[in-house]
């Protein structure tokens, strides 16, 4: 069964006066194929450092600890050896790629982590098949990479891009943010799709219950100033929804 493991995670971020600030102080979380994690906490605990320190932006450098995937030391791969290695983000704030079309953009990534070009016919097949299931239109596709897309499509794309590259293990960073019901039901859809059927692995990181009526996890971690505060299963986001977060900031 594949597995992530963090063990003692410290992560310090560069300031802009040039100092630096440890954000993560010693997080250990282990995820299995097929689990849903939820990560909870205020703002600035640490919990989208965490997402792209698995993802190995250069902006965060880590300063101790590990974090392993299947046994191999994740921190020695590039960000695009990571990716084939099957991690993916889904990112809070989705970039824009100007000159590149959304179906260029995700056969490109299919063939860079499968080591060859997925076949045509059966290729545009799952890609109108994946738009369809997330109500996206046809002319989507041939839209650069989310430029003038709304908050909505940039994070249906951001699903899409999961649920054709079938990754191991995926760290959803806050997609749940600027989302109506509507989206959040479609959205949420989407990642219950890949969990049927490749069952990946999945960090959900999140302010909110909301999504979490849709995705279901079987663990809630809280973070609180860089530390995992709590943890436990499905009744502490329950517990969260009735007492926030303010008996683990006053431990703090």
């Amino acid at each position: 069964m594949p597995t992530l493991e963090i063990r003692d995670l410290h992560v310090t971020v560069d300031e802009a006066d040039g100092g630096t600030k440890e954000i993560l102080r010693g997080v250990d979380l282990t995820i299995n194929s097929g689990e849903v994690h939820a990560v909870m906490g205020p703002n600035g605990s640490g919990k989208s450092t965490l997402a792209y320190s698995i993802a190995g932006h250069p902006k965060y450098t880590v300063t101790g600890g590990s974090i392993a995937l299947d046994g191999e030391d994740v921190l020695a791969m590039s960000v695009d050896e990571r990716a084939r290695a099957g991690l993916f983000l889904a990112m809070q704030y989705p970039v824009e790629v100007p000159g590149v079309t959304v179906s260029n953009f995700l056969r490109t990534a299919k063939t860079a982590i499968d080591g060859e070009a997925p076949k045509l016919r059966t290729w545009v097949k799952d890609v109108k098949q994946a738009m369809d299931d997330l109500k996206m239109d046809a002319t989507f596709a041939e839209r650069n990479v989310n430029e003038h897309f709304s908050g909505g499509e940039k994070k249906r794309h951001e699903i899409l891009q999961m649920e054709l590259l079938k990754p191991k293990f995926a760290v959803l960073d806050e997609t749940d943010s600027g989302l109506d019901v509507d989206a959040l039901k479609i959205v949420s859809e989407g990642v219950n799709r890949s969990l049927a059927g490749t069952g990946p692995g999945v960090l959900l990181i999140t302010h909110y219950t909301r999504i979490l009526r849709y995705i279901k996890p079987q663990f809630v971690h809280v973070f609180v100033d860089g530390r995992v505060a709590e943890q436990g299963g499905p009744e502490l986001a329950d517990s969260l929804e009735e007492t926030g977060y303010d008996r683990f900031l006053t431990r703090a």
